[in-house]
């Protein structure tokens, strides 16, 4: 990794209040070294993070997503009740889904027109609306 893309995932753990462990610091890097976002799966972080030389374990890369997450550096999307994936984006936004391919992307907000949600249950309040279009080739 280059001395820019250890600046940025330094920088981005310290915001979030977070230690720079050897461990977290290696998997910032890999999710927002070069400045763009990612959608990944903790499969796909933990093969990058191994293609890499780094020394970390399946169980690690999701705890330290999930850390990620808490402090709202990352957000999940859930695909079928069983797979997520993890967004630097934490912005409120519309995902596809590429079925075929097994890809999560962004998809243009200002074209998403929400309207008419139920009102939520006594003692409840809506919290998030998250958004997955689900895509398939003809």
């Amino acid at each position: 990794m280059t001395t820019t893309s250890t600046e940025r995932g330094t920088k981005w753990l310290m915001q979030a209040g977070l230690r720079p462990t050897r461990q977290r610091l290696a998997l910032a890097e890999l999710l927002v070294g070069d400045g763009q976002d990612r959608h990944v799966t903790a499969e796909m972080l933990f093969s990058s993070a191994k293609e890499k030389g780094h020394k970390v374990s399946l169980a690690t890369v999701y705890n330290t997503l999930r850390a990620f997450c808490d402090v709202g550096l990352m957000q999940e999307v859930t695909v079928d009740g069983s797979k997520s994936y993890f967004d630097t984006n934490t912005h409120d936004h519309p995902h596809f889904f590429w079925e075929d391919d097994g890809k999560l992307t962004d998809a243009p907000s200002e074209e998403l027109q929400i309207v008419g949600l139920p009102d939520a249950p006594n003692g409840m309040r809506i919290a998030k609306v998250d958004v997955v279009i689900r895509l398939r080739r003809e």
